[in-house]
């Protein structure tokens, strides 16, 4: 019986040290399972931060754009002129103007020109409503500066206009059906003294 104690107890601590080799690569391999999580959620938070700034970078600009309209708005309104009608609807996804666009627009700057008023232009850029909202900001932006170019090829100083985008924040028609969509793709021109 003496003989088989020594046996007995060998074998006992063999196992429980094969038991302790096998626990340390398990926490080995659960250690390295969250660490890996843990770099990407790190990633993750790195590209939110990245994107919080961009967007902050976004905000002041509309806010500066914003600011600009609004001083330009001080002046006292004379009328308005939308570009949007059948003939005028600017395409999906596009700041392009239209044949149709460009002789309505030569047609008023040439009425500016003849009224001889020293007034201002507040350009307004529109979009439907599909789309990311910074796309459709980004369009409206486009569409108003379109404009605002060409007003300026035929005579119109640049310092009496300014741009601001709306984007799709402010429809004129339902965005649910396309004749509603094309209307809402339109620049209001508001003449101010």
């Amino acid at each position: 019986m003496q003989t088989f104690k020594p046996a007995i107890i060998a074998i006992a601590l063999s196992a429980f040290s094969l038991g302790g080799c096998a626990t340390k690569d398990f926490v080995r391999e659960q250690v390295a399972t969250v660490d890996a999580k843990a770099q990407a959620t790190q990633s993750q938070v790195d590209q939110h931060q990245t994107r919080l700034a961009q967007l902050d970078q976004t905000t002041k600009e509309a806010l500066d754009r914003a600011t600009a309209a609004g001083k330009l708005a001080e002046g006292k309104f004379l009328y308005s002129m939308v570009l949007s009608d059948d003939s005028v609807k600017f395409r999906p996804d596009s700041s392009k103007l239209s044949p149709e666009a460009e002789q309505r627009l030569t047609e008023f700057a040439e009425k500016l020109k003849n009224d001889n008023r020293n007034v201002y232009l507040e350009i307004q850029g529109h979009t439907d409503a599909r789309g990311p909202a910074n796309v459709n900001t980004r369009l409206g932006e486009e569409r108003a500066e379109a404009v605002r170019l060409f007003m300026n090829q035929h005579g119109v100083p640049l310092n009496r206009m300014a741009t601001i985008s709306y984007g799709k924040a402010d429809p004129v028609a339902d965005n649910k059906t396309r004749t509603g969509r094309a209307q809402n793709r339109r620049v209001v021109m508001v003449v101010m003294s």
